[in-house]
């Protein structure tokens, strides 16, 4: 899938990832979501189904909080508090113990809120937001955003799929 660049390009990105990634989710089996049967997000480590799917929900609600920050007034905290660009793994790993209480339906469901809200977040945009102008370092709104949505969904939707095909 090419690169969106335009707003309706974005949201379509969004809207068939995420219902490619929910169906092959809807796959997974249940006595297997929180089984380490998945390469993780650092280096020889080891994740479950539930963590993936924790990892887009952290990445969907960070996206959500960089913008709520700036509409505040507030300074950007990329990518989160405390963590460099070159300690993503340690945020995947915050994001994975976040939510290792929550069932697989919880789980789902929070995904789908964030991934409704980041809709309605890009709706409140125009084309020249998105895509007309730098919004971190060089990169527009529009690309920060498909960075953390429709990309990780794809690469979660391959991660899920790989798997799937081995049991």
């Amino acid at each position: 899938m090419p690169v969106p660049a335009t707003k309706a390009e974005l949201l379509a990105a969004i809207d068939k990832t995420f219902a490619q990634l929910e169906r092959d989710l809807d796959r997974v089996p249940l006595d297997a979501v929180r089984e380490p049967v998945l390469d993780g997000h650092v280096k020889n480590t080891r994740m479950s189904p539930a963590d993936l799917v924790a990892y887009l929900i952290g990445w969907n609600q960070q996206v959500l909080t960089w913008h709520r920050r700036r509409a505040a007034g507030l300074p950007d905290e990329f990518p989160a508090p405390g963590i460099k660009w070159n300690e993503l793994g340690l945020l995947a790993q915050r994001y994975y113990a976040a939510h290792a209480d929550d069932s697989w339906e919880q789980l789902r469901t929070q995904l789908r809120f964030a991934k409704s809200a980041i809709t309605e977040l890009i709706d409140g945009y125009s084309d020249a937001d998105l895509y007309c102008r730098p919004w971190y370092g060089k990169w527009t709104m529009g690309r920060m955003i498909s960075f953390n949505t429709s990309s990780p969904y794809a690469n979660a939707r391959g991660r899920i799929r790989a798997w799937l095909r081995t049991l």
